[in-house]
């Protein structure tokens, strides 16, 4: 059965053996994530001002939003602060920054289900990163910008992470995807039409929402099953993802 642990006090090594026998971590922010999710907000803000990017569905259309994500996300992406705050961040929680591999964080979206949840803020089904192309080794680090609700958070299904899931995973390919789908994600804003690997078999229960605080993370292995829960809320939840 998988563990939580919180704010636990163990060394890269136990907690990378954990993560990958299918243990979930949380954490509480640090300077260096505050830092990067205060960068994330700010650019939030200041491309939707003078409106809450939290509200953005009670004011602007869903192609709106989507027209300027798809300008906001790139940029967030490669913004030279996002480089540095990285290894900051990973080094406050004891990483061998020498021997750190690690992606360009991004910047997640998840809007009120009747509004936008498909192409640039695709809500995603319960999946394992690792159906997506994910290496085995990958461990994932996810926090939230602002407080986040069960209903408009991340979702997991433990029970799962030793045991097989049904799954058509072999019809995504990475290159192709890349080549073909991802530079059209701001087109879907009505549905999705890009097929992606979901699960072939009914779930036998409900997914588990953890709540850390602003800048607080969950760290967990890409082989875990997670979703995007479908937000329900009349709030849109933004998080970074790396």
């Amino acid at each position: 059965m998988a563990s939580v642990f919180i704010d636990a006090d163990l060394g890269d090594g136990e907690r990378r053996a954990r993560l990958y026998a299918g243990d979930i971590f949380i954490y509480s922010a640090t300077p260096g994530t505050k830092a990067l999710a205060a960068l994330a907000g700010e650019m939030l803000s200041r491309e939707f001002a003078p409106l809450d990017p939290r509200e953005l569905h009670r004011h602007l259309t869903a192609e709106e939003v989507a027209a300027r994500l798809a300008v906001l996300k790139p940029q967030f992406i490669h913004h030279p602060e996002c480089k540095r705050l990285l290894p900051q961040i990973m080094a406050e929680r004891g990483v061998d920054r020498d021997r750190l591999y690690f992606d360009v964080p991004r910047l997640r979206s998840a809007y009120p289900k009747d509004f936008l949840a498909s192409g640039i803020a695709y809500a995603f089904h319960p999946h394992r990163d690792t159906w997506y192309s994910a290496p085995m080794c990958q461990i994932n680090w996810w926090l939230p910008i602002w407080p986040v609700d069960p209903d408009n958070a991340m979702g997991f299904y433990p029970r799962y992470f030793d045991e097989p899931v049904a799954n058509n995973s072999e019809i995504y390919n990475y290159y192709a995807w890349n080549a073909n789908n991802r530079a059209s994600a701001a087109s879907h804003v009505k549905q999705d039409t890009r097929e992606q690997p979901r699960p072939q078999q009914a779930l036998q229960n409900v997914s588990v929402r953890y709540l850390p605080p602003p800048g607080g993370m969950i760290v967990f292995a890409g082989a875990q099953l997670h979703e995007t829960v479908a937000n329900t809320t009349d709030m849109a939840r933004y998080s970074i993802a790396s």
